[in-house]
């Protein structure tokens, strides 16, 4: 369970990508000891995932993707965004094996994160990038202190995540909530979506301490579900972001990112012999040779890789051959993975409550053969509304999200 001050807010998709320090290898390079018969038979198989999956092929990179200190409610939610980020090498932990979860993180962290996010990691660490010229005036406290992100702030340059403004790094400065926000939303290349929600009047009590220039990338984050409120209905702008809410901001960030590093298919069979069958989206099925310590991630929690059913739509991230991160992304046979709805339609009717606002919408949406049906959706008190209300007319197409049927964001098309 993630905690209550982050319950709502968790932005996933940036998680941080800390380049602090190694960490002890947790995986094999593929080659190891031990293949059987069977297995040499579905070497084709590894093969074509490898040749679908962009993953460094590079022996001596270790990964390590879980830690010694994500231990306790406040932080045990935040193990698969971890695992997650890490599997893709988007964050490392420390040399001491730990992550520190609730330590909070700096701007030249986060920064270093949204690049390595972005895929340009390698670009990043380039020589040209370590010589680049920074005219900032903390530029040299910079390549004293963090030469090796040179070439991180001058890749985020050149992909506008600093302001025209910005006439210092601030590299260990803390990033609050607003500003890490930014940073994704810049990440994601949605500047012209986040201007042009400039005026958007956002949902959360405190909207009042989120500057006018900020206003249009936080609706953006909202939209984009990266981002949500406290449960107090705030969304404190200045509150430090440690590194375990960062990891899942990234994670979700990430999610709607080109991601060249994994495959998606549907659990074909049941594991035999270490071989998971999954069957990718162009119907190829392939039996995926799981590490031994794998992560698989199910309904909130890691679990067995026995605990994979046919029929489970998962992710898998490859590793010198071997699946080393599956996350189960949706299965029929399991309620949990349902409780969240995106539907679209358009508004047939609405009602309202005693105090003015939305009760509940009534939209109309085509069903297979060609006929529409009509559902109707209670309204949450507090719902966040994208676009031009006064266009919630008879018609209009709208896009509905919640959860366990309760509507908590409309975007009106």
């Amino acid at each position: 369970m993630m905690s209550k001050a982050f319950k709502k807010t968790v932005i996933s998709g940036l998680t941080l990508a800390m380049v602090l320090g190694g960490s002890t290898a947790a995986f094999a390079d593929g080659k190891g000891k031990g293949h059987d018969k069977d297995k040499d038979r579905d070497r084709d198989n590894r093969d074509k995932i490898e040749k679908k999956v962009d993953f460094d092929k590079d022996v001596n990179i270790n990964i390590k993707l879980t830690f010694d200190d994500l231990k306790g409610k406040d932080v045990e939610w935040a193990q698969r965004y971890i695992a997650s980020l890490a599997s893709k090498r988007v964050f490392e932990g420390y040399e001491d094996g730990t992550f520190q979860p609730r330590k909070t993180i700096s701007r030249i962290e986060a920064i270093t994160a949204a690049v390595r996010l972005m895929g340009l990691r390698d670009q990043a660490e380039s020589a040209d990038a370590k010589a680049a010229n920074l005219n900032f005036k903390d530029a040299d406290k910079l390549k004293q202190k963090y030469p090796w992100a040179t070439g991180y702030v001058s890749v985020a340059l050149q992909n506008d995540l600093f302001t025209e403004t910005d006439d210092m790094i601030q590299p260990e400065k803390e990033a609050d909530r607003l500003w890490a926000t930014t940073l994704l939303v810049k990440a994601m290349k949605l500047q012209n979506e986040a201007k042009a929600k400039m005026n958007a009047k956002l949902p959360f009590r405190d909207a009042d301490k989120i500057s006018a220039g900020s206003v249009g990338y936080v609706a953006v984050a909202i939209e984009k579900n990266l981002i949500d409120g406290y449960e107090d209905n705030t969304f404190r702008p200045n509150k430090p972001v440690t590194r375990a809410e960062l990891a899942a901001l990234l994670d979700r960030t990430g999610s709607q990112l080109p991601d060249r590093a994994s495959v998606k298919g549907t659990v074909n069979g049941t594991l035999n012999n270490n071989l998971l069958p999954v069957k990718l989206q162009n119907n190829e099925v392939l039996n995926v040779e799981l590490d031994s310590n794998v992560f698989v991630f199910r309904s909130g929690s890691r679990v067995a890789p026995g605990d994979l059913r046919t029929g489970d739509q998962v992710l898998i991230r490859t590793y010198g051959g071997k699946a080393i991160y599956v996350e189960v992304l949706n299965t029929t046979n399991d309620p949990q993975q349902q409780t969240d709805f995106t539907v679209t339609g358009t508004l047939n009717s609405y009602t309202l409550n005693s105090k003015g606002g939305l009760a509940t919408v009534s939209i109309n949406q085509n069903v297979n053969g060609g006929g529409v049906q009509t559902a109707v959706y209670s309204i949450a008190s507090e719902v966040y509304i994208s676009g031009d209300v006064s266009q919630l007319t008879a018609g209009r197409t709208l896009e509905l999200r919640g959860k366990n049927q309760l509507v908590h964001t409309i975007i009106i098309r």
